[in-house]
């Protein structure tokens, strides 16, 4: 995950370290021009300018300032809760922890109770599900790597939920990966049901309730039902010359664990043009029957512009563009969010995308 700090104080500067340096990811810190440079932080001068820029570059957002300020700052920037990120405010003392947008699609809420264990502060949670301890099939969608269809859809089943109605889960078998969804589900709480295509469209039409369903296929449209959709999952893989299948396909098996699935769940994998003669990467390519994507240099560059990425000076020289694993990820997607900051392994690095 790729998180941003923003501050305008000598306090809320201090805290924001602290938020670095006890998050398992990637934390940029943005502080406003009135402080005192530091090679570690980027300056702005003003927040509305600068959010217009990186909204929609990060996992999600972390001010260290009123809420209010905030609240006035991001609203010209919201589009939609399924595609916006997440959100959390804090006092520059880092005593209450408030999740303000996307608390459940974009994880706002998991981020503000995960904050509030690292700082010590008071987690602010206000969604209906969460404070009545019910699982919402949104909040269910964003730890798995779904995508909820339609909005409307999240506002019936989670009505039902609150209403101490049940919310029936199914797995569509043609859906990659359905049987490590049914795993995940069960470890949490959840039973779900593994059905055909057939199957399940006629349980729709024939029985009552509320259902939430994962698969990849557009199946009949019902009030009732969420479709929960599998995000596109990119894997950006860099490596040196001659490296072998065994070593690239250890190294992405690796990478994938730390988000919690195997590599058959990725969807395709990318490089640099340059790589586009690695046997070992077509290799792995061939053995998962993914597509495998050699990215030009100008739009590696046109990723690394866009999202901030930082480059290495050894691969620059190497190849003409210094950020290979991240920008061929991001460039395989309309827009990304980052599972997995580039992470070196022998030979290989490997950055993990979803689509968002």
């Amino acid at each position: 995950m790729r998180y941003a700090v923003f501050t305008s104080s000598a306090n809320g500067l201090i805290l924001a370290d602290k938020i670095r340096d006890n998050m398992s990811a990637v934390v940029d810190i943005y502080c406003h021009e009135n402080m005192p440079p530091r090679a570690d932080v980027q300056s702005y001068s003003r927040l509305s300018t600068l959010l217009k820029e990186v909204f929609n570059k990060y996992s999600g957002l972390i001010f260290i300032m009123a809420t209010g300020i905030v609240v006035r700052t991001i609203a010209p920037l919201l589009e939609s809760k399924l595609t916006d990120p997440a959100v959390v405010v804090m006092d520059e003392k880092g005593q209450n922890i408030i999740s303000l947008l996307s608390g459940h699609v974009g994880g706002a809420n998991d981020l503000t109770l995960k904050l509030a264990r690292k700082l010590g502060g008071n987690p602010v949670i206000t969604t209906a599900t969460d404070i009545n301890y019910l699982v919402a099939p949104d909040v269910v969608a964003s730890k798995l790597g779904l995508y909820p269809v339609s909005k409307e859809g999240i506002q019936v089943l989670n009505s039902a939920l609150l209403r101490g109605e049940t919310v029936e889960y199914f797995v569509d078998e043609e859906t990659p990966c359905s049987r490590s969804y049914i795993t995940k589900l069960r470890k949490n709480g959840i039973t779900a049901h593994l059905y055909s295509k057939a199957e399940l469209e006629r349980v729709i039409k024939t029985t009552k309730g509320y259902k939430a369903i994962i698969t990849k296929h557009s199946l009949l449209a019902d009030e009732s039902v969420l479709y929960l959709k599998p995000r596109k999952l990119v894997a950006g893989i860099g490596c040196r010359k001659g490296t072998s299948s065994v070593l690239i396909m250890k190294a992405l098996t690796s990478a994938c664990g730390a988000i919690g699935w195997g590599p058959e769940r990725v969807d395709e994998l990318a490089s640099s043009v340059v790589k586009a003669n690695e046997q070992g990467l077509l290799s792995v390519g061939k053995k998962l029957n993914k597509q495998v994507s050699f990215c030009e240099n100008d739009a590696l560059e046109k990723q690394i512009e866009a999202y901030g990425l930082q480059e290495s000076s050894f691969v620059k020289q190497t190849i003409g563009v210094g950020n290979v694993s991240e920008a061929a990820a991001y460039c395989c997607v309309a827009h990304g969010v980052l599972a997995l900051p580039k992470t070196k392994y022998e030979k290989v690095a490997v950055a993990l995308v979803w689509e968002k």
